[in-house]
């Protein structure tokens, strides 16, 4: 948990964090997502860690990170140029435009 700090034992820990005035509980998490510029970093099945320090809350996330990108979901594309009757390549366009509201893309089309 801290850097430095060995191989100590978890319940020595939590007393050592006690006596120093450290809350610290877990959360069951079952997904956590950083929303970022560009994508986001999604984490399935994490470990989380609520610590409280002074009044001010820090969590710590444990667990392997997905990056997915921004942008308009291929599946999305399909179902607009299917629904249209147009290229996919003006699917995505119409999406693009509508900020990813499908509903909003198919009838711009079809007007």
């Amino acid at each position: 948990m801290f850097p430095g700090m060995g191989g100590m034992d978890p319940r020595r820990m939590k007393m050592m964090m006690k006596q120093l005035g450290i809350k610290s509980e877990d959360i069951n998490a079952k997904k956590v997502i950083f929303e970022m510029e560009g994508g986001k970093l999604v984490i399935e099945n994490p470990q989380v860690t609520a610590m409280e320090i002074q009044g001010q809350k820090t969590y710590t996330v444990v667990g392997k990170a997905v990056k997915e990108d921004a942008g308009i979901p291929e599946s999305d594309v399909k179902m607009v140029a299917e629904q249209a009757g147009v290229s996919e390549k003006e699917a995505r366009k119409a999406l693009e435009e509508t900020n990813g509201d499908i509903a909003e893309a198919i009838g711009k089309l079809k007007e």
